[in-house]
């Protein structure tokens, strides 16, 4: 099998990583709700964890990295928590169903109104975001990148256009582990990370980073282990965000895929690159296929057929060569739209730093069969 859905979520896990998880499930005790020595034990290591993630995208302080479930709820921890009646957002149409879902979500019910910047000659340009700019606007949400195309908007320069009062809020999903970012360096007030992508953890692992310009309402309320007397959430973050037991092996294996990426991104991001050129470049000599992406630094290669539709190649893929993508619309409708492809969508190879040429060749030769089959 060869597994290429990669952006989708990971399809393996470094042995550090499953080493971290089976020692988190041989003995989990409950971090921070009790003071026994395993307890403390567990605590310490989500301390650790948090400190590693600050420390990775130069964050804001470890007490403002909340650990989520995944990258959507970080993102709707965000949107839903600070967004206020009256309030504009801009977008862009590269972003995912998390960040558009609860926008439209806040638009119907009368809270907020938004718009998305769309694409100039098939690339997101800062300028159209910054065009979109009101006098009520209040954050711009831009994914670090789309995980149809593979584009990396620029959010450095993006920030330079919008006034300072705007927040800056980035979607990681795509972009987290495969590419440099600098909450500090970039300008950002909020980076939601997924931790089973791009960080190498397992399913069920995310973050929310924000900076001291963003107060964030609770949208779940609990336990928390601390100001346990009162029937009211903490005014103190992590914990006013971070209700219920926290999901430590998860977080066990958000450490160490971090550790990986600190140690290896730069060179993953080469391979990566030089990975999805060699795709471009192999469907550029096949039959009927149509390529939607540059080489990039995400493993992203999505491509479509003049007659077979995507979710067709994808199950053929999987069935006759064991070879896994996803076909379809990747949850980011709107740039299916502004690519034209909409609603058939598109078929997504997305690779890891761990493959290259070998699985490349094995997929584009597949292809070529395909096209000539059916």
């Amino acid at each position: 099998m060869i597994y290429l859905d990669h952006a989708a979520t990971g399809g393996s896990k470094a042995p550090s990583v499953l080493s971290a998880v089976l020692a988190a499930l041989r003995c989990c005790a409950n971090p921070g709700r009790s003071g026994h020595t395993l307890s403390l034990a567990a605590a310490e290591r989500v301390f650790a964890a948090r400190r590693l993630i600050c420390d990775l995208f130069e964050g804001y302080g470890l007490e403002r990295v909340v650990f989520t479930k995944n990258c959507t709820e970080a993102l709707n921890l965000t949107i839903l928590g600070v967004l206020q009646k009256g309030d504009h957002a801009v977008t862009t149409c590269l972003e995912h169903n998390s960040v558009l879902r609860p926008l439209e979500a806040l638009r119907r019910a009368g809270v907020i109104t938004y718009d998305v910047a769309p694409l100039t000659d098939g690339k997101l340009m800062p300028e159209s975001i910054a065009a979109l700019i009101k006098p009520n606007t209040r954050m711009a949400i831009v994914t670090t990148a789309s995980n149809v195309t593979g584009e990396v908007p620029d959010l450095a320069k993006i920030r330079a256009l919008l006034p300072e009062k705007v927040l800056l809020v980035a979607d990681g999903a795509q972009g987290a582990g495969h590419i440099a970012l600098s909450m500090k360096g970039m300008g950002l007030d909020a980076l939601a990370l997924a931790g089973h992508k791009g960080m190498g953890g397992m399913q069920g692992s995310g973050a929310l980073l924000f900076s001291e310009r963003m107060e964030i309402k609770p949208l779940l309320f609990g336990g928390t282990g601390s100001e346990s007397r009162s029937l009211e959430m903490p005014s103190f973050y992590p914990d006013r965000l971070e209700s219920g037991t926290l999901s430590y092996p998860a977080i066990c294996s958000l450490y160490e895929g971090a550790l990986l990426v600190k140690a290896h991104r730069a060179e993953w991001e080469k391979k990566l690159f030089k990975t999805t050129a060699f795709v471009k470049k192999g469907l550029a000599s096949l039959k009927g296929y149509r390529a939607y992406f540059e080489p990039n630094p995400v493993g992203i290669c999505s491509f479509s057929h003049e007659r077979i539709p995507s979710e067709e190649i994808a199950g053929e893929l999987s069935e006759r060569y064991r070879i896994c993508v996803r076909g379809g619309l990747h949850c980011a409708p709107l740039i299916h739209k502004a690519l034209g492809d909409f609603p058939d969508g598109l078929v997504r190879a997305s690779f890891s730093p761990e493959q290259g040429k070998k699985e490349a060749k094995a997929l584009l030769a597949a292809l070529s069969e395909i096209e000539k089959t059916l």
